[in-house]
């Protein structure tokens, strides 16, 4: 079944598949569920997620909702915790693909303060999203896998879309063992069909579908075949002889066993012979005598530099190494891995067996990534190990920056330099980079422009203060007259006019400052008052620059000479 037959319109209408089979029975009714098509069909989904989200669907439906433990979840199932766990686990996280929570839950906590289970629900479905309807009873009596199978045909099936066992069995993947994520093989998909099949909830037509194919009938109920009345009980009743020849006679066999396939029907033959074995045991041991040449040549035991340090183990880079560091304990370290860590495998002695197994599965989880490759993950650690002086812990520094990809949010981004990701392809300069690296750039001369503004602005701050509380001694008249004649010039060429010159200073002490908001307040026939009765300075000192200096360039400064005491 491909996934785009899956969205597809229904397919064109064939002659509809015979019915279950005559004296078949079905059981009691019961309730069916709405699943969403992309929990049977995701590969991300293990088989037990199936059951886990049929059953907590129907105990959602209940006024009190799904507050069911995992342990009541099990047995209910007929599953193991763990299983429902597993199983449970990626249904209340984000999915991988798209982001969604099949089943939210909601944590709770009784008025003692002692938490309880949680409370479960389903995620409602989409307008447009697709569907299949499974009954919870199959949930509790099929295993996770022939559910999974049973809910595949029940979307074919109303669909009315033909499938083969090699399309059902590329819908069904392996999530554990060694061939974990590859789809199940046609021989193994055809085997789960007839398991399926022999269950009750399949009927299957042999050769009555489209094109020759099988045609399958799921049911709602698990149906049992009435087995007709014994020949026996109907002789019994009528009185009469049985048969001893013909379709109503009895298997019998000929009054012998039956036909194993012309083997003996003894359970296990004896090979043994009624002939009495003549060997007899030597007294003695004769050593052969001569000039030894078949005595085989002495091997050599030395170590070669493809062994190991202290293990002796042999290590290629196509098998799997196991790799003892110095606490002695064995890690075994996969072919793409040993490969990887090419260029630091003398430093891998040092390395606990904890950070080497995290690691190894930093390194594995790269490479599943988009654009990871061993050639990439080896020049990384290569370059950054030979660009390094000083590497304290190697365990902590491989964890924490060798393995660690630099760039920007492109996978095949290394450094600011895109690595082909298909053979042949060409190293190019990543221009998302560049341009990250221009606006850092931009940003650091910036900082530092304000950076020297603002000492600039503290230095003529500074400088302010300290004119303010030392002003400058009384100057002498030619040097008054030079001052004159650069207040004309400057007089003549802007028109705001030059703060006078600071008083000399005397005893008196400056009043004090006022508060922002009284100064707010004052009016500005105040401040005038001020600047005529004390001076500017004085001024400038109680009501601020703010206040003072629009004020002064209307206001007649005349020479001062009056000083105050700090």
């Amino acid at each position: 079944m491909s996934a785009a037959a899956h969205a597809a319109t229904p397919a064109a209408p064939h002659t509809p598949p015979p019915g279950a089979a005559e004296g078949a029975q079905p059981r009691a009714g019961g309730l069916t569920i709405k699943v969403p098509l992309r929990l049977v069909v995701g590969a991300q989904y293990p088989d037990a997620a199936l059951s886990v989200y049929v059953k907590i669907a129907a105990l959602a439906l209940r006024p009190e909702g799904c507050t069911a433990k995992v342990a009541t979840l099990a047995d209910w199932l007929g599953m193991s915790k763990s299983a429902v766990e597993r199983g449970l686990r990626p249904l209340i996280r984000p999915d991988a693909v798209d982001g969604l929570v099949e089943v939210p839950s909601r944590r709770r906590t009784q008025r003692g303060g002692t938490g309880t289970s949680a409370e479960r629900y389903v995620r409602p479905l989409a307008e447009d999203e697709l569907w299949v309807r499974i009954p919870v009873r199959a949930a509790e009596a099929l295993s996770p896998r022939l559910l999974r199978l049973y809910a595949l045909l029940a979307y074919a099936t109303a669909r009315r879309i033909p499938v083969t066992a090699a399309e059902l069995g590329a819908m069904l993947h392996h999530h554990t063992g060694q061939r974990a994520g590859e789809c199940l093989g046609e021989r193994q998909a055809r085997r789960l069909v007839d398991d399926l099949a022999a269950t009750g909830w399949l009927t299957v037509h042999r050769r009555e579908g489209q094109q020759g194919r099988h045609a399958y009938e799921t049911h709602r109920h698990p149906l049992r075949t009435v087995p007709a009345a014994a020949a026996a009980e109907e002789a019994a009743d009528t009185g009469e002889q049985l048969a001893l020849w013909g379709a109503g006679a009895p298997a019998i066999h000929d009054g012998s066993g039956a036909d194993l396939g012309d083997g003996s029907l003894a359970s296990k033959e004896d090979p043994g012979i009624d002939r009495r074995d003549e060997t007899e045991v030597g007294g003695d041991i004769r050593r052969r005598r001569g000039d030894r040449k078949w005595v085989a040549r002495p091997v050599d035991n030395c170590r070669t530099p493809a062994v190991g340090g202290r293990d002796g183990v042999l290590r290629t880079d196509e098998t799997p190494s196991t790799f003892r560091p110095d606490t002695g304990l064995a890690v075994q370290l996969q072919p793409p891995v040993w490969r990887v860590l090419q260029p630091v495998r003398h430093e891998l002695a040092g390395i606990r067996p904890y950070v080497l197994r995290r690691i190894a599965a930093e390194i594995t989880a790269q490479l599943n990534m988009v654009g990871g490759s061993e050639e990439r993950l080896r020049d990384r650690i290569a370059r950054r190990y030979a660009t390094t002086d000083t590497i304290r812990d190697i365990g902590r520094w491989l964890l924490g920056a060798s393995l660690v990809r630099h760039g920007c949010g492109n996978p095949a981004c290394e450094s600011g330099v895109l690595v082909p990701l298909e053979d042949g392809g060409a190293w190019r300069t990543c221009e998302v980079c560049a341009v990250n690296r221009q606006v850092a750039a931009a940003r650091a001369r910036r900082e530092a422009e304000l950076a020297e503004r603002e000492r600039e602005m503290a230095a003529a701050r500074a400088r302010r203060l300290r004119a303010l509380e030392h002003p400058q001694p009384q100057r002498t008249a030619p040097l008054q007259q030079d001052a004159a004649a650069a207040e004309r010039e400057a007089g003549e060429r802007a028109p705001l006019r030059a703060l006078p010159e600071p008083p000399a200073p005397g005893p008196r002490p400056l009043p004090p400052k006022l508060t922002y908001r009284q100064r707010e307040r004052a009016s500005d026939d105040e401040i005038r008052a001020a600047i005529a009765t004390h001076g500017a300075y004085v001024a400038l000192h109680i009501y601020g620059h703010l206040r003072t200096l629009p004020l002064l360039a209307d206001t007649d400064l005349t020479d001062e000479r009056t000083s105050y005491a700090q």
